[in-house]
């Protein structure tokens, strides 16, 4: 007898998905924020560093950049607290590893955003007599801003999708909800395709948000 696709468990279990949307977002909305943060920070210490300052950031980014996201979730969730003794939950240390993962991506796409302002720009700024944080401030950042908002868009998308990651410390976001759906109604095929469905229109709508954005800062050539 072949397999016979029923909904009907799916959607009576429904909360377990749309919370765990919800929790998905909550996630990658507080990691990309303060990935970002510390990503600009390491990428305007990397432009204006000396060697050490440098070799540190780099070593961070390579780190982060060649050890899978996964390995460094088990990481931060078992291997940190039995090391230094401390103690968090499961959110609290995705969102910590998520951060720093995201802030390795951003500050390559913010260090070449800073190298990309014309220097033009930074005469001028230097013309009408403003101090070096006053051409950081309202000269170069925008700038950059509206440079790597394309690469910017690209990086949260996948930061989005990472989300899932978090199911394997038992975070309740859309992975686990649908997880949860499989094992208590055995409906594998109904429950990945609805949350299948829900990551890419989700990830559209994201995506839709983040090009209406380009287009209002975009730079015109």
């Amino acid at each position: 007898m072949g397999y016979q696709l029923s909904f009907t468990q799916i959607w009576a279990n429904f909360d377990k998905l749309s919370g765990g949307l919800l929790l998905s977002l909550e996630l990658a909305l507080i990691s990309i924020a303060i990935g970002a943060l510390i990503g600009l920070v390491l990428a305007i210490w990397y432009v204006s560093a000396g060697r050490i300052g440098r070799t540190l950031i780099s070593a961070y980014v390579e780190f982060i950049r060649n050890v899978p996201l996964l390995l460094l979730v088990y990481l931060v969730f078992y291997g940190l607290p039995t090391a230094v003794n401390i103690a968090y939950s499961a959110p609290v240390s995705f969102v910590a590893t998520l951060s720093l993962y995201a802030g390795a991506y951003l500050v390559e796409v913010f260090r070449s955003g800073l190298d990309a302002v014309p220097k033009g720009l930074m005469d001028a700024g230097k013309a009408m007599g403003l101090t070096p944080w006053q051409r950081l401030i309202y000269v170069r950042l925008p700038t950059m801003t509206r440079i790597t908002l394309p690469a910017l868009s690209n990086t949260f998308i996948s930061l989005f999708k990472d989300t899932s990651i978090a199911s394997v410390i038992a975070v309740p976001e859309l992975t686990y909800g649908a997880q949860w759906i499989n094992n208590k109604t055995f409906r594998i095929v109904e429950v990945y395709a609805v949350t299948t469905v829900l990551y890419v229109v989700t990830g559209y709508v994201i995506l839709f948000g983040l090009r209406l954005l380009e287009r209002r800062f975009r730079v015109e050539r």
